[in-house]
């Protein structure tokens, strides 16, 4: 920025640098021809003056044959404090000709005599060649410029390497802790080495926070799950009691359907937290079609309690790596949540294909779909889009939570009263 400026400044100036330079070699010039004039001067070539002068202004003048330059002595009375020696910028009508010249005025005394001496030199060839030095010393500072970006750019650019690795490296390709690369970067710079360091220290603390994390994850499962199964068990035994009445009954058929209730969201909690944390392995191959198969087998008294006609139309065999079991849960919940909210005697069609390359399956219900606001907020956990709905609202958390650590894209596209569709776009097509 600071050199930028100091060319801005120096282009600026140019014009006022190249003439005072050009001004300063002419007046040298004039200054020199006035001297030898002076040295040379006598009575006799005064007189010599005169006898061709102008009567009528005194005056004798004499010019080269180009006109490029001209003398001129004329008798002229010295005015108190009239400077002896001044320099004008004039233009002078020569032979009907006019030019601008650089003037050199002297006044000098010879004998009693006042006189006047005005030696000039033709403006026309020094601003040609002027015009020639400024454009070329732009054209210069342009070159100047372009090849000054140029090099700070590449230089800028070597000095910063350093850095890009380490963002592209330990930060941008950075999922979970455990695929953190604790390789010190080369640098030359002190700064870039203590950078790399100090995120090599941060990323340490961080893997001991989320292996805290998952140790307490796992023991609030042990903790939650533990008294909730001996509590379902010791209801359950009660039920075996004759001596109970049917209202002591109802009721602790009731605690033991809440009891259920809580151990599935308590799961569903933990597989997400399990997920987020990246504690599942993605090393299975999964054919989708087959998954898809397998779901409406299981699913088929579901579908024909609601009237539904299910239609699968996949036509790709496409395999990818991950884990089957968390693939599995995530076409699950999104054709159960179909099935939930479609409209008696409805329909499902389940779609794959290719999209910019990209393999694709949707899931398309003809449901009471959703409006913006539940659109915006269907992947909340607790979030139900239909209060009339059983469930707990975590079946569609739990799918996009799948759908990242697979790094699959859920599209959703709905109109209220007429349907939704989830749409699975997987990050490449094999």
């Amino acid at each position: 920025m600071t050199r930028l400026l100091v060319i801005l400044v120096l282009w600026l100036m140019l014009p006022i640098l190249v003439e005072n330079v050009v001004y300063h070699h002419i007046n040298n010039s004039l200054l020199e021809k006035k001297k030898k004039f002076i040295e040379h001067l006598n009575q006799e070539e005064i007189n010599d003056f005169m006898e061709n002068q102008d009567d009528s202004t005194q005056t004798f003048s004499e010019f080269s044959t180009l006109h490029s330059e001209f003398l001129v002595l004329s008798k002229m009375p010295i005015k108190p404090h009239q400077k002896k020696t001044t320099f004008t910028n004039e233009y002078r009508k020569i032979e009907n000709e006019e030019s601008e010249y650089r003037i050199l005025q002297h006044h000098f005394t010879y004998e009693g005599q006042d006189y006047q001496l005005e030696i000039g030199s033709s403006l026309s060839e020094v601003n040609d060649l002027t015009f020639v030095i400024k454009l070329f010393i732009i054209i210069v500072f342009v070159i100047i410029l372009l090849i000054t970006f140029l090099a700070d750019t590449f230089y800028i650019e070597y000095l910063l390497k350093p850095f890009y690795k380490i963002i592209d490296t330990k930060i941008r390709r950075v999922n979970e802790p455990e695929t953190f690369d604790h390789t010190p970067i080369k640098a030359t710079s002190r700064d870039f080495r203590e950078l790399d360091f100090v995120l090599n220290q941060m990323m340490d603390r961080i893997t001991e926070v989320f292996k805290k994390e998952k140790q307490f994850i796992s023991n609030v499962s042990h903790e939650l799950l533990t008294p909730i199964a001996l509590l379902k068990n010791k209801l359950e035994n009660l039920l075996q009691n004759q001596s109970l009445d049917d209202n002591a009954v109802d009721k602790i058929a009731g605690s033991l359907k809440t009891l259920d209730m809580l151990k599935k969201i308590i799961n569903n909690l933990l597989l997400i937290s399990r997920i987020d944390n990246n504690q599942y392995e993605l090393n299975e191959e999964i054919n989708l079609r087959e998954i898809v198969s397998d779901l409406q087998e299981d699913l088929q008294d579901r579908i024909e309690d609601k009237d539904i006609q299910f239609m699968n139309e996949m036509e790709n065999d496409f395999v990818f790596i991950g884990n089957k079991t968390l693939v599995h849960i995530l076409i699950y919940n999104l054709v159960t949540n179909a099935i939930k909210y479609n409209k008696p005697k409805g329909g499902i069609i389940i779609e794959d294909g290719f999209a910019d390359e990209h393999y694709y399956i949707s899931v398309k219900d003809s449901g009471i779909g959703m409006d913006e606001s539940q659109l915006e907020k269907i992947f909340t956990r607790f979030a139900r889009i239909s209060s009339d709905q059983e469930g707990q609202g975590l079946g569609l958390a739990i799918a996009q939570s799948i759908a990242s650590f697979h790094h699959i894209q859920i599209k959703v596209k709905s109109v209220l009263n007429q349907g939704t569709t989830f749409t699975l776009l997987f990050e490449k097509a094999n």
